[in-house]
Order: structure tokens, then C-alpha cells, then sequence
């Protein structure tokens, strides 16, 4: 299932240091929302705002766009929350009185303040309204959007990324974004965009490829240099890694995504990694990564796994992952053996294959001695990483839906500073 809040920008940044975001009263014939006061008042004023903006200049157009988005703003902050039926009634009424198709047809525009406007305007639109999404693809919002993707305009492009990833959340969409191009530039984002820009690229690029639509699609090998790079530095068990894991996982099943995860500089240790600290849905794609791996050419993956030190983590999740992630760290550890049996391992031969790891490691003799510190010390690192995620962490933004790009901001900023 797609998550909303993860696209949420309209009511709580200006979406990058444009300058776009004038709002109310940044020219002189902008409307005042203050209070509108009857129903009937706030009726009139949606109308007059649709109507400079389907029929007045650029720079009128320009006006109203910003006080769409004022007005959404507006009606959210003064509610208790975001989601509330004054703010959802807003964007429907706002979407009633026509003002989507004239929005659409400015991001076609050359200037650059329009196109910012009604890109704004647009994500305030569809926030939290299925409706609204589906009605703004239907109006032909993906291809001026992907043309935005390809420009070099930084918060043009990353308010473009905003909007593919706020669209893609409603199953409807979804074909529609595939089918546009919209996913190697995306790609592309992983790498080259803002850290607001890559944590919107990924959760964009999460709706379109776990959902079913995306069946005969092919997610570009080409991104698995850059979620390696991003899972290396977001922390294991956070909602980011979940994502950045199961796009891995789903590259892991194409000969050019596996190659590309075995050759990324650190990319099966990262993967054995979030095995050992990631949440519980992290380490069930992670497993799942290296199980495919593995399972298409063992001669190939077994070594190169075995190398990075995957054991002590595929034991414990064995006892501690989900049903899933047990099943497939078993499997694992069968293809990782020296003599990989058929049939699937019980819990019972856990203790046969340390000793089998021991031996081979410090011969027979010493292979019990061996075997027995392996168990001590997996046991202690099973306790540490239960102790460190147990520990405060640092503040954390609260857990409503604008909240989640900030803690995933803050993630990645702690870590670049480090």
C-alpha cells in the first residue's frame, strides 16, 4: 500500500528556496482568507480565483495560483488536522470550480514563476484527495511533469518529484506515471538530486514498483548503485531503508540488478547489514535480496555472502524475523552450507552449521571450542543491537503524516554531518 504522508509538502514547507511560494498578499490583487465568514463569502472568492485564473493574463494567473494554495494552507492550519473535512472540502470545491485543467495547462508555460505556482497549487490540490489525483492525471499533468523531471532547475525539479510521488499514491495513476518515462529520471534523482529530492525520488519509485500494476515493468539496474549508497547512510530500521530494501529486493531479480548489487562497492555488506539492524520488513527484503542472489547462481553469490559475515544475522533472524524473513534465512543458509540439502532447515541443525562454519574456520579439533565462543558472541550482538534500539536516538519529528519527509530529512542530515 502506497503511503500518503510521505508526499506531503503543501502544508509544511514552501517546497525549496524558489522564491515561488509569495502567498497571500505577495501582489497587490491578492485575496484575503483570513476568516472568510459565511459559506456563501468563501463561495465567491473560490469563484473569482477560478476565473483569474482561466481567463486573466499570466501574471493574474500566476496570483490566483498562489491564492490556491494559500487557501488550502489556510483552511489546514486552522483546523485541528490536516486531514480534517474543512480542509478536504476546500480542495474539492476549489477542484469543483474548474481550476485544475487551467493549472495543468501552466506547467506548459516557459516562465518559470508559473510553473512554480501551479505546481504548488497543485500539490495543495491533491494532498490527502484521491479524487483530486486522479482528476489531475486525467488532465494531463504526467507529461509536463516529466519534462520538469529533465530540467535542471533544482526546485523545479524536485517540486516535479513532490508531485509524480503525491500522484503515484492512487491506484489509478499508477499505469499512467509507468507508462510516461517518469521512472529512469527518477532513477537518475537517486543520485544527482537534493536529499528531499532522493527521499521523494525513492518513495515515488516504491508506489510504482510494489504494487501489481507494475508487473511487467523493469525497475533500471541503473538505481542500485544509489540505494547501496542511500541504505549505507539512512539508519536500518527507519520506514527509508524499508523502502530503499525492497527496491533492491526487486532488483535482485534481474541478471543486470544482481550483478549490479554484487559490484556496487559495499552493496552485499550493506544488504547483510540491514539484516543485522534493520526493521523487521528491512531485513525480510534484505534476506530476500541475497536468497535471490544465491538461488541464481550459488557458485557465484555463496562465497561473496559468506565473506561479508551473513551467518551470525540469517541465524538470529532464523528465532526473530518475521514468518517470512525466517523462512527465507533458512533457505539461505541451506544454499550456504558446504553441502546444500533439499529439504528445508529446521531450527533443530542451527548448532550443525556453526559447527560446520567452526571447522571449516579453525579446523576439527579445535571446531567445538570454536563453535561454542560463535554462539557466545552471537547471542552478545543479539542483545547490543536489541540495547541500541532500545536507546533514545536523538529527537525525532512527530509521527503525522508532514512529519515523515522531515524525520527522513533529519536522517540523512545527521549523517552527512557525521
Amino acid at each position: 500500500m502506497a503511503e500518503e504522508d510521505d508526499a506531503v509538502v503543501d502544508d509544511e514547507e514552501e517546497g525549496g528556496g524558489g522564491g515561488g511560494g509569495g502567498g497571500e498578499g505577495a501582489r497587490g490583487g491578492a485575496v484575503v482568507w483570513k476568516q472568510p465568514g459565511s459559506r456563501s463569502r468563501s463561495s465567491l472568492l473560490i469563484q473569482e480565483v477560478s476565473e483569474r485564473l482561466i481567463g486573466g493574463d499570466l501574471q493574474a494567473k500566476i496570483q490566483a495560483a498562489r491564492d490556491i494554495r494559500a487557501a488550502v494552507r489556510r483552511s489546514a492550519s486552522s483546523s485541528s488536522s490536516p486531514s480534517s473535512s474543512s480542509s478536504l472540502k476546500t480542495r474539492s470545491r476549489f477542484a469543483a470550480a474548474g481550476v485544475v485543467q487551467p493549472l495543468v495547462l501552466m506547467l506548459f508555460s516557459p516562465n518559470d514563476e508559473a510553473r512554480e505556482a501551479s505546481l504548488l497549487a497543485l500539490l495543495n490540490l491533491a494532498a490527502r484527495n484521491e479524487r483530486n489525483k486522479i482528476k489531475i492525471v486525467a488532465d494531463g499533468a504526467v507529461p509536463p511533469l516529466v519534462e520538469l523531471l529533465k530540467i535542471h532547475n533544482g526546485n523545479l525539479r524536485e517540486l516535479a518529484t513532490a508531485a509524480i510521488l503525491t500522484l503515484s499514491t492512487a491506484t489509478p495513476n499508477k499505469p499512467t506515471i509507468l507508462a510516461s518515462g517518469a521512472a529512469p529520471l527518477l532513477v537518475q534523482i537517486l543520485s544527482s538530486g537534493s536529499v528531499q529530492g532522493r527521499v521523494d525520488a525513492v518513495t515515488a519509485l516504491h508506489n510504482l514498483f510494489t504494487c501489481k500494476e507494475s508487473a511487467t515493468a523493469c525497475l533500471d539496474a541503473a538505481a542500485v548503485p544509489a540505494l547501496i549508497n542511500l541504505l549505507k547512510d539512512c539508519k536500518k530500521h527507519s520506514k527509508f531503508a524499508e523502502k530503499a530494501s525492497a527496491l533492491l529486493e526487486i532488483l535482485s531479480k534481474s541478471d543486470e540488478g544482481r550483478t549490479a548489487i554484487a559490484n556496487s562497492n559495499g552493496g552485499i555488506l550493506t544488504l547483510v547489514e540491514t539484516i543485522e539492524e534493520g526493521s523487521p520488513i528491512s531485513m525480510e527484503h534484505a534476506v530476500g535480496a541475497l536468497l535471490t542472489l544465491c538461488q541464481s547462481c550459488r557458485s557465484t553469490y555463496r562465497m561473496l555472502i559468506l565473506n561479508e559475515g551473513a551467518i551470525p544475522g540469517l541465524l538470529k533472524l532464523t528465532v526473530e524475523g518475521t514468518p517470512e524473513a525466517q523462512e527465507r534465512s533458512r533457505e539461505l543458509l541451506d544454499l550456504l552450507r558446504e553441502s546444500p540439502q533439499d529439504k528445508r532447515l529446521a531450527s533443530s541443525v542451527l548448532e550443525k552449521i556453526v559447527y560446520d562454519i567452526a571447522t571449516r574456520v579453525d579446523g576439527a579439533d579445535k571446531a567445538p571450542e570454536t563453535a561454542k565462543k560463535l554462539l557466545q558472541d552471537m547471542v552478545q550482538r543479539s542483545i547490543e543491537i536489541k540495547t541500541s534500539r532500545i536507546l533514545p536516538k536523538g529527537a525525532s519529528c512527530t509521527t503525522e503524516a508532514s512529519s515523515v519527509r522531515c524525520s527522513e530529512l533529519e536522517q540523512h542530515s545527521s549523517v552527512s554531518k557525521s
